[in-house]
């Protein structure tokens, strides 16, 4: 993937939900001008989530998702349902198809209902609008159309487009931090779980995100860092590591260069870094016999050496000195039921959409289950967690005001903190 390149997580997710046969494939095909999904009069054609990524004007990049029928029956009828509830975790804005003869029916209720629950924006196709009578009129919460003929498609994609905006200023994974003509320097080890001929996608976002900032990047193995550092002539703003070489570039990088990781910038981008943070005060909580859950966002071929698998159980289980249980979720995977599991430790969720991230770690909060990440337990059990966090601005004044080697104390804080403003909202 080139550096040009959206990523699927960076695109807006634009799901199609609906009953059986009311069309939702033959609409997301009209909507796309492809035949992304399998038409038939068959009742339940669309048996799995069907995913297509590309550019739809007016919106840009995006990933469409058909879905199978929601009023789908019997037993592999209740799995497509599951699934179809999963893609909504994962979907920006949701497309209700409905037939528009039979109307809204229970089913769609259901569906709405589950979309204003989930907090997700949606728009409602009123298809097979070309047998309804000339004088018919779709209602307020959505545009009569016709896959058949084509009608109301474009004014269709324009309203898709209002609904999918959101509001807000810009994200930026570190742009934020620096400023045009700083140097950053990103530590990128490069071993065996390294993909031939190319970054992981955290170190490339990241560098594009340097660039457009008009700063310097400047890529460097760990075992480079020293002297690059010696031989730059001023000092970096900032420096990122891959997280399995915190040690190391922590000891070559002087105390007043600023240090942080990808995985740590990460979780911030995706806007679950202080639950991470408050997440990681668990490891020195757990005992023998507890389970811990590795959770990654993405499936790729397991190394022997590999970093949620292998790494971080040796660590953890090195740093506790206790019995624990590792379990490994990937993907699609992640468990509906979060109990069993004293700790999850999640990947940094670049391949995942910021809502899927979100509602992965709601999960946990609802059930009392600390979660972290990737990044931030490998510093936690390193030692230098504070330092990651310093040159971020939610979390500096509270390292900088404790000013600890240990990070306990600045759990303690950021958890004082959201007592203060539980307090302020209840006033």
């Amino acid at each position: 993937m080139g550096l040009n390149d959206t990523p699927g997580a960076e695109r807006v997710h634009i799901g199609f939900f609906g009953r059986r046969n009311a069309g939702k494939s033959s609409v997301v095909n009209a909507v796309t001008g492809q035949e992304v999904a399998l038409v038939s009069e068959i009742r339940g054609t669309t048996t799995d989530p069907v995913s297509k990524a590309m550019e739809l004007l007016p919106l840009g990049p995006v990933t469409i998702i058909d879905t199978p029928g929601f009023d789908d029956e019997g037993t592999l009828g209740a799995e497509r349902v599951r699934r179809t509830k999963q893609v909504l975790n994962r979907t920006d804005v949701a497309v209700l198809v409905v037939d528009a003869a039979a109307g809204n029916t229970d089913c769609d209720r259901e569906l709405i209902g589950i979309f204003k629950e989930k907090d997700i924006p949606y728009l409602v196709a009123y298809n097979k609008a070309d047998l309804q009578p000339a004088d018919w009129v779709a209602p307020a919460d959505g545009v009569a159309v016709s896959a058949l003929t084509g009608a109301g498609i474009k004014e269709f994609k324009d309203r898709l487009a209002v609904t999918a905006h959101t509001e807000g200023a810009e994200k930026r994974i570190v742009g934020d931090l620096i400023r045009p003509g700083d140097f950053v320097v990103l530590v990128t080890p490069i071993d065996s779980a390294a993909p031939k001929g190319r970054l992981i996608l955290p170190q490339q976002q990241t560098l594009r995100d340097v660039l457009d900032s008009d700063a310097t990047g400047i890529v460097v193995k760990e075992t480079g860092l020293r002297e690059t550092l010696a031989s730059l002539g001023k000092k970096p703003a900032l420096v990122i590591t891959d997280s399995q070489a915190f040690t190391k570039v922590s000891a070559d990088t002087p105390e007043d260069v600023p240090l942080t990781s990808f995985s740590i910038l990460m979780a911030r981008y995706k806007g679950y870094l202080e639950s991470a943070v408050n997440g990681v005060a668990m490891i020195d909580k757990l005992r023998d016999g507890d389970r811990v859950l590795i959770a990654e966002g993405c499936t790729h071929h397991r190394q022997c050496d590999d970093i949620g698998t292998v790494k971080i159980p040796r660590w953890l289980r090195a740093h506790t000195g206790k019995d624990l249980v590792f379990e490994t979720s990937s993907g699609q995977g992640f468990p509906d039921d979060l109990t069993p599991y004293a700790l999850v430790i999640h990947c940094g969720g670049c391949m995942l959409t910021e809502r899927e991230v979100r509602y992965r770690v709601k999960c946990a909060g609802d059930q009392n289950v600390p979660i972290t990440n990737y990044g931030t337990v490998i510093a936690a059990m390193q030692g230098i967690l504070p330092r990651a966090l310093r040159p971020l601005p939610t979390f500096a004044a509270a390292v900088d005001l404790k000013g600890v080697e240990s990070p306990e104390p600045l759990y303690e804080e950021l958890e004082r903190r959201k007592v203060q403003e539980k307090k302020k909202q209840r006033n």
